[in-house]
């Protein structure tokens, strides 16, 4: 069985993935009044000729160390994940191999940060860490097959 650590989660490192949803060091702009930083367009919907929605996910956790046994992708829609509570989270990633997962990469996600993957890219299922947690989900509904899963080789991940 093959293991890997998980790794803090950079912005450089996740590039190829997809993006980082988290307060930049400074706003876009003041709005409301000048009471209301905006953080303007930290990642971009695919949503690949269908509708973007946005849903609630509720979530079983895990612990560390994580047999990951399963990898999915969305291949005509990206699919974000903001935690809504203070919990960190850890997300799997693999790039893509002639249609199949290549090697799995996992990260480490604070309190507060959500993710943007983009469409095609192989990823864990949700997974908070220690206790249930809830997120927003923004993702693509319409037409077409917009789920692939597979099943992989057992991957130990450690803390």
């Amino acid at each position: 069985m093959t293991s890997i650590k998980a790794e803090p989660i950079t912005a450089e490192a996740f590039a190829p993935y997809g993006e980082l949803l988290t307060l930049r060091p400074s706003p876009d702009k003041l709005i409301n009044e000048g009471r209301c930083e905006r953080h303007h367009a930290l990642a971009t919907v695919e949503r690949g000729g269908g509708e973007a929605i946005i849903s609630l996910f509720r979530s079983e956790p895990v612990s560390l160390p994580y047999d990951c046994a399963l990898l999915e992708r969305h291949p005509l829609g990206s699919q974000a994940f903001m935690p809504l509570g203070p919990d960190p989270w850890l997300s799997v990633v693999a790039p893509d191999e002639d249609g199949r997962p290549g090697a799995p990469r996992a990260f480490l996600v604070p309190s507060g940060m959500g993710v943007n993957l983009r469409a095609g890219v192989w990823h864990g299922v949700l997974t908070p860490l220690d206790r249930p947690a809830e997120f927003l989900v923004v993702d693509r509904e319409g037409e077409g097959v917009n789920l692939e899963e597979t099943p992989i080789p057992p991957v130990t991940i450690t803390g």
